[in-house]
């Protein structure tokens, strides 16, 4: 008896706990329900206070005129200065460098004896040679006169003379290779730097010296060939340093090039500066090119012009009414080029002239319906 009352007393308390956890999940999903009551009340009186705010404002746009004026459109490049004047020296011969006759950074004229190499023994061969040639033109004379005599042979004279014209030609080239041990100036300019040493041995792989003349330089650039036709003799172009903040140099194009390279697809300029006393060769250079000028053009901000979805231009056109607001059209144009914040355009439908006023900032969103204000 005592059993079956204890398994009872496990029954009864079992559903008495499960009576109890329906309870708690009934009112848990009460609870929730009128949670959901609420936030979709606050949700809707939300809704109903933006409406209430909204309903009746006037989109604040900021307004700016069309102009018909001269468009310039500019390009900036990194260029180079370079200059046709500046060369390394070499022996044309081998020899010891007897004696370096200038000093770094001296000036010197075209011409001027720069280096001498040792030449001894092309002089003592010329010498050689000269004596050799004496004795020639001695039996050259001989065979002259007894060829006048008629007992002289013809041939014997051809031999003569042909002795005679062999070592003259063979002075001719000593004297030549001789001279060749003397390097000059062939330009007049200034020692940049000096690698040749007394003493040491020249040879026609190795500098002697530079010179350079910077008096004549060229400003020279590689440009996109997407701007070719934009671009020829006399076009504007003002060149800038970076490490000379301060200077700059407007000049022209003075060469255009005739080949586009086939690695970057790009062609060469130049613009050429005489009297020069500041740029040196290698220096960077930044050339602004101005590509495009149009007089008479329709010019916008650029900010004014606006994509559509598919993928065309067009401006809002506010024309002011009654009360102050403006009234908005829509005016498909085409931008030809942009520059500097300006963008350059033509019509495609509709009309704009001058003066009128175009909307900048606060496009977004409007449309051709909505009334907008200024301030």
């Amino acid at each position: 008896m005592k059993t079956y009352s204890i398994f009872g007393t496990l029954i009864l308390a079992t559903l008495l706990t499960a009576c109890s956890e329906d309870s708690k999940l009934s009112q848990l999903k009460t609870k929730k329900n009128k949670l959901r009551a609420e936030l979709t009340e606050v949700q809707d009186k939300i809704t109903a206070l933006e409406a209430g705010l909204t309903e009746g404002v006037i989109p604040l746009v900021t307004l700016a005129d069309v102009q018909t004026k001269t468009f310039v459109h500019k390009i900036t490049v990194q260029g180079n200065v370079e200059t046709d004047e500046d060369v390394l020296l070499n022996a044309e011969m081998g020899g010891t460098i007897m004696q370096v006759m200038v000093k770094e950074g001296q000036r010197v004229s075209q011409g001027q004896v720069l280096v001498t190499l040792d030449a001894s023994i092309l002089s003592s061969n010329m010498q050689e040679l000269e004596t050799q040639l004496q004795y020639a033109q001695y039996m050259l004379e001989k065979q002259e006169e007894l060829k006048k005599r008629g007992v002289g042979s013809e041939f014997d004279y051809k031999t003569a003379k042909n002795q005679v014209d062999g070592l003259k030609s063979k002075m001719k080239s000593l004297g030549t290779q001789r001279g060749k041990s003397t390097i000059k100036a062939p330009f007049s300019g200034v020692i940049d730097k000096i690698y040749a040493k007394n003493g040491q041995l020249a040879g026609p792989q190795a500098p002697l010296m530079r010179l350079v003349n910077n008096k004549e330089v060229n400003f020279t650039a590689d440009i996109s060939e997407k701007h070719l036709r934009n671009i020829e003799v006399g076009t504007p172009l003002t060149v800038r340093f970076p490490n000379f903040k301060d200077t700059a140099v407007v000049t022209s194009i003075t060469s255009v090039g005739n080949y586009i390279d086939p690695t970057n697809r790009t062609f060469r300029i130049l613009s050429n500066l005489k009297n020069n006393k500041i740029f040196l060769p290698n220096m960077l250079a930044e050339l602004e090119i101005t590509d495009i000028t149009a007089p008479n053009a329709t010019v916008v901000p650029s900010k004014a012009v606006l994509k559509a979805q598919d993928n065309s231009d067009y401006v809002f056109v506010a024309k002011k009414d009654a009360k102050g607001n403006y009234t908005l059209s829509k005016i498909a144009v085409k931008v030809i080029e942009k520059f500097n914040g300006e963008a350059m355009i033509e019509l495609v439908s509709g009309s704009l002239k001058a003066g009128e006023k175009v909307v900048v900032d606060g496009a977004r969103g409007i449309t051709e319906q909505d009334i907008v204000r200024t301030k």
